[in-house]
This record gives structure tokens, sequence and C-alpha cells, in this order.
């Protein structure tokens, strides 16, 4: 076997994607870029024991690394007081290498709902969006730089699918809000992150192995990670039934999102060209599955889109596809379509979003109408495109 063949970045193509009707849509300049800098949290514990041993290191130095990190969110090892000086800035670089920097901060709804574009290792860009409400504090994560799925009336969908992100990357997202929320620097003061979804750039199925490596991160007690419960992460995918199979197997409570937009083929399959490879039966049947295992209700996504999938034969057919399953099992999350600059697809009329509301409900099917956070500052869902503002 050739030694360098863990070194190959991983793709993203999705499990079953190299082949048939769907290929994820991939940005120029896909996975040439090499890895991003190993991080803690990147490693298992014997892979951080090895590393603190090849420093000169006793095990439990790993334990107060990991305790700084996840506990006190903390990376700088010059202010270390429990850590021998002379090994601080060593420690520093071979387990908290910097993997994302600031770019641009924006902020909307009363400075409640902060954008940050962030520049990884190579100089991609992504975004994260962290969004508080009276009574808990979400945070929007990516984990791919772009996306490979190219649905027409996304943003991100636009950008084509450079490369996936790593646990340590999707992790430093978490990590840098939680400390904000900590320290007061959102608007209401202290508080706790909550919350956490990987609905930003990306598909999260497509980056599997990252996504559930932080997925544990997020949801183990410190000082094996934040201590957020799974039962507050919520994964989402456009329907990559595989990943859905994965996720059902791992019998992690985390909450699954479906991006359905649509609730028949012929319609999906122009808004959701992964509906090509897994068509609705079989992403509706992989999502129930998930439902029975977990017993945690299902969210659909369905981005309302005005005269083309929000009038009422789309609600009612989409009532009957979701009561088919017999049980209380989806809760529905129309979506007011935010437009993407030079975009055909528009948002709904608010008469026909209304209209939408009533049938689902009619149909004895739970629906509440997705709050638009961050539209001023393109920070709302579809609209995340890595764009660094021009600042005068």
């Amino acid at each position: 076997m050739n030694p360098q063949h863990n070194e190959i970045p991983e793709s993203g193509i999705t499990e079953g994607g190299t082949k048939g009707a769907f290929r994820d849509v991939l940005a120029k300049d896909h996975a040439r870029r090499g890895k991003p800098p190993v991080h803690l949290v990147d490693m298992d514990k014997d892979q951080r024991i090895e590393r603190a041993a090849a420093l000169g290191l006793p095990k439990f130095r790993v334990n107060q690394l990991a305790n700084h990190y996840f506990s006190h969110f903390d990376v700088d090892a010059e202010g270390f007081s429990d850590f021998p000086a002379s090994m601080r800035h060593e420690a520093a670089q071979n387990f908290f290498p910097t993997l994302i920097e600031e770019v641009t901060r924006q902020v909307a709804d009363e400075g409640t709902t902060v954008k940050t574009l962030w520049k990884l290792f190579d100089g991609a860009r992504i975004e994260s969006v962290l969004m508080r409400y009276p009574t808990r504090t979400t945070l929007c994560i990516s984990s791919q730089v772009g996306c490979g799925m190219g649905c027409p009336f996304c943003a991100t969908g636009q950008l084509g699918l450079t490369r996936n992100m790593s646990t340590g990357e999707i992790l430093e997202q978490v990590r840098v809000a939680a400390k904000a929320m900590r320290d007061g620097e959102v608007a209401g003061g202290p508080g706790r992150l909550s919350n956490v979804v990987f609905m930003g750039m990306g598909e999260p199925m497509g980056n599997y192995r990252s996504v559930m490596s932080a997925v544990r991160q997020i949801s183990s007690l410190p000082p094996e990670g934040f201590g957020i419960s799974a039962r507050n992460i919520t994964v989402s995918t456009v329907g990559v039934v595989p990943g859905i199979k994965k996720l059902t197997a791992e019998g992690i409570p985390v909450r699954l999102a479906v991006s359905l937009h649509a609730p028949s083929d012929e319609l999906r399959d122009e808004l959701v060209p992964m509906n090509k490879r897994f068509n609705t039966t079989q992403v509706l049947d992989a999502a129930h599955d998930y439902y029975l295992a977990s017993k945690k209700r299902v969210s659909i996504e369905y981005a309302l889109m005005r005269d083309i999938n929000d009038q009422a034969e789309h609600a009612r057919l989409l009532a009957k596809r979701l009561n088919h399953y017999g049980d209380d099992w989806a809760h529905v999350n129309p979506i007011p379509l935010n437009p993407i600059e030079g975009s055909r697809w528009t948002a709904s009329k608010p008469e026909d979003e209304q209209q939408f509301l009533d049938i689902l409900h009619r149909a004895g099917i739970t629906a509440t109408l997705r709050d638009t956070r961050g539209q001023d500052i393109d920070g709302a869902c579809g609209q995340l495109a890595a764009k660094a503002k021009t600042l005068s």
C-alpha cells in the first residue's frame, strides 16, 4: 500500500456519489490544499499521550491541556499557570495550532445575531452564525468549505465544494462562540452556548467522520468535551441516505434535520439535485427509521419559494407523505426563502406562507415558521457564501 495514502485529503464525495445520477459539484481548487495542522481534538487519547511524550511531557499534562480547552475555552498556553513555563510555547504549537482566524464580524438583531467570517490555514473562508434567544443560544456552524450539493436557491451551493473541514476546524467555531458567550461579548451579558446546529456551509454527511468526531466532543462532559447535550445538537442533510443510516446506528440522541423543500420527486429533482440519487421515498423512510431508533422527532426543513413549492397542493401532498407513516414523527420548519443575489428564486407571499402552515396544522402536522435571523447581514439560511465585506 502507498504509505502516503492517508495523507491524501478526503474528497468529500458522498458515499455512493461517485457514479450514477449525482456527483458533488466541485470548486475549481477542490481538495488540492493539503490537510490542516493537527489539533488536540483531532487526536485520540493515545495519540495525545504519544505527542506529549515526544515533547518530554508526562501523561497528566495531556489532561491539563484538554481541561484548559474544554472547560475554560482557552488556548493561550502562555497563561497556563499550572503548566511548566519552559514548555508552554511548544505545547501550544503541538496541541493548539491556529486553525481559524476572524476576518470580519457582522452584527444584527440588536446585537443578538453575530455572523463571523473565518479564514482557514489555506486561505479558505467559512462562516458561522451565533444567535441569542431569550431561553437559548444557538450556534450555526460550517462543516465543509463550500458545498457540493448544488441546490440552485442556496448561496453556499453555488460555491461548489472546495474541501472537508477537520474536526479541529469545526470545534474551534464552537470554542470561540462558547467563550464569547461566557465573557459577555454578545448583547445580553454573560451566558452559555446551549445549542449547536450543523446548518452552516456544507453537507455534514459528506464529511461524516469529522462531523461525528465533533459531535462526540461537543456532547461529552469536560475535560473530554464541551458538555452541550447531544439533544441540543442538530445534524442536517439534504438527504444522503447512507449517512442517515450510519447516524441511526450511532445511537447518539442528536436531532436529525432533513432539507426536503419539495413533496414530490419531480419538483425535488429540480430543487435538490441529490434527489436524483436518493429519492423522497428513500429519504423519508430513512428519516422515519431514525425517529423510531432515537424517539426524537425529525425536523423537516422546507424553504418556501414563491409559486414553486408553496401552494396549497404542495402543503397537502407534504402532509400526506408525512402522515403515511402513521405517527407524530416529524416537525416541519417552513422557512421563508432568503433570496440570494441574482437569483430567480424569491420568498413566498405572507398569505401563502400562512395557508401552507394552516393546511399542515389541519392535517395534524406540527409545523413552525422558521425565524429568519440575520437576513440583513446575509447570515440567514441559504445565504452563507463566505464573502468578505469591503469595510470603509
